[in-house]
């Protein structure tokens, strides 16, 4: 007896999606303490002065990458306005909008969120910068 495998774009999507909560929820960010230091250039913390611990660690965005701009997978995504067209460096990006700030989160999921999309033979990684 044979197994049917379900590929369509709709249902990739929820995988990874799902594969991309369960990573973000997973990781476990290096918390952080913002401060003023304790001369212009330092790198130490005047605790003297106001401090925050930001345990989510540090702040930015992740999205996951697609090239080429095009496909089945793509075309399924416009239809859905999910994600956009690349006009600077190509391909088709959709960002994380999960997991607040935190970039660990965020990098966890599209990594997770890419990986579904190239088991599925779609061309995709994760990228992110610090905000």
């Amino acid at each position: 007896m044979t197994q049917t495998v379900i590929t369509t774009p709709e249902f990739i999507y929820t995988q990874a999606v799902q594969a991309g909560i369960q990573a973000g929820s997973d990781a476990v960010p290096t918390p952080m303490v913002v401060g003023t230091p304790t001369s212009i250039l330092g790198s130490d913390i005047d605790f003297t002065k106001k401090t925050y611990f930001v345990p989510d660690g540090v702040c930015g965005f992740a999205w996951v990458k697609i090239r080429p701009n095009r496909g089945k997978f793509v075309a399924w995504l416009k239809s859905e306005n999910i994600g956009r067209a690349n006009s600077y460096e190509g391909g088709y990006d959709i960002s994380v909008r999960e997991f607040g700030q935190s970039l660990e989160r965020k990098e966890a999921y599209a990594e997770a969120f890419a990986k579904v999309l190239r088991e599925n033979g779609i061309n995709a990684y994760a990228c992110s910068r610090i905000d």
